[in-house]
């Protein structure tokens, strides 16, 4: 009888063991939501673009394709479209007024495009278009309050860097993309000796108003899941960066910016992460060049698509910056700056680089090599993809 119990006993025990196991591999191996019906981590991707620059020549391209009398910019972007719709959010570098009170122009040193390039801006999938730059005020308080009405009221598209209200000056902007909170501080550094009346409405941020960039960056830390600034700063026509920039990415890190995303010189700079004195990092790609142009040396013709990941922790609140690349971007042309339109580099060919347009007197070696290997040379090979 003895025995018989003893037997009883240890299959007792037996089972509870396994059920004991049962119960901790069927915990351990439920989703990553807990059971909850709630995704663990929640993303928002990222994409960003630098300078798009509408010349003469691009505008008369653009009016010739037009069945209407205006202009058709569609063509321009439909190479790298469908990188640009894929992303959460997508940023450009509007390097120019948008104001139908004023003449179109695209010849230096006044730059006006037309509304078109609004419709060609959300056709091609741009949600947030910045306009501190050195050319936000070429026609003065009117060309950009136009500009801003244009975007935000009548096209819906979101403005960085510039309000028509005073009212709102130097407040961040934010918005929440799949649960997490982005807030944007855009500014510019050359304004190009232009200044708004004292009596002005608007507003434009400039990097002389440091105390409202660290008032706008620090008050948007403390709102923000992930805060983005956006300078257009640095030397016009310089691959190297400044220590002016440097520094300032510095004090934007420390303020609070998880991403600096730099426009303004033309050329692609290098990306780097940056130490925090809280022990955080900062994301910072000093200059993406030139989105779009149709300038002469192939410095100028490569330009940047930077692309990365906010993930937030929904259990925790912790985010992180995952999956950062860079690819490159080429505004190609023929003789005579003929059919201007832009290639992703991995799509590009000899074969169009052989008929390029550029100015081979002074960038000869203009080929597909050419551009990897000046990619290479500006972007740290972490960030290449």
């Amino acid at each position: 009888m003895r025995r018989i119990m003893s037997v009883i006993l240890a299959a007792i025990l037996f089972l509870d063991v396994v059920c004991l196991g049962v119960l901790f591999f069927t915990r351990d191996s439920k989703p990553e939501d807990g059971g909850t019906g709630e995704e663990l981590f929640s993303r928002a991707s990222i994409v960003a673009v630098g300078n798009n620059m509408i010349s003469e020549q691009i505008l008369s391209q653009a009016a010739a394709r037009s069945n209407t009398g205006g202009y058709d910019f569609t063509a321009v972007y439909e190479n790298v479209a469908d990188d640009i719709e894929s992303a959460d959010l997508a940023l450009i570098t509007q390097e120019s007024v948008i104001s139908s009170e004023h003449s179109v122009s695209g010849t230096y040193p006044l730059y006006n495009a037309p509304a078109e390039i609004a419709d060609a801006f959300i056709k091609t999938g741009f949600d947030y278009v910045n306009l501190a730059t050195n050319h936000a005020l070429d026609y003065g308080e009117q060309g950009l309050v136009n500009t801003i009405n244009l975007l935000k009221n009548e096209k819906h598209l979101g403005v960085l860097g510039a309000v028509a209200d005073k009212g709102q000056a130097g407040e961040p902007v934010f918005r929440r993309v799949n649960g997490i909170k982005i807030g944007f501080v855009a500014f510019t550094d050359p304004d190009n000796d232009k200044s708004l009346p004292e009596d002005s409405e608007a507003f434009l941020m400039i990097s002389q108003y440091e105390d409202m960039i660290y008032d706008a960056v620090t008050s948007a830390k403390q709102q923000a899941d992930f805060v983005i600034a956006l300078p257009h700063w640095g030397n016009e026509y310089g691959s190297e960066v400044t220590q002016a920039q440097r520094t300032l990415a510095k004090k934007l890190g420390d303020w609070g910016a998880d991403a600096v995303i730099g426009t303004n010189p033309h050329e692609l700079q290098e990306i780097e992460y940056i130490s925090n004195t809280d022990g955080s990092r900062t994301l910072v790609a000093y200059s993406l060049g030139n989105f779009f142009s149709s300038q002469e040396k192939g410095e100028l013709l490569l330009g940047g698509m930077l692309r990365f990941e906010i993930v937030r922790n929904t259990r925790s609140g912790e985010v992180t910056l995952e999956n950062v690349s860079l690819s490159g971007v080429v505004t190609h042309y023929g003789i005579g700056t003929s059919k201007v339109r832009l290639y992703k580099l991995s799509d590009y060919t000899d074969e169009l680089a052989d008929v390029h347009g550029v100015d081979r007197k002074r960038t000869p070696g203009f080929s597909v090599k050419y551009l990897k290997k000046l990619l290479a040379e500006r972007i740290s090979s972490e960030f290449l993809r």
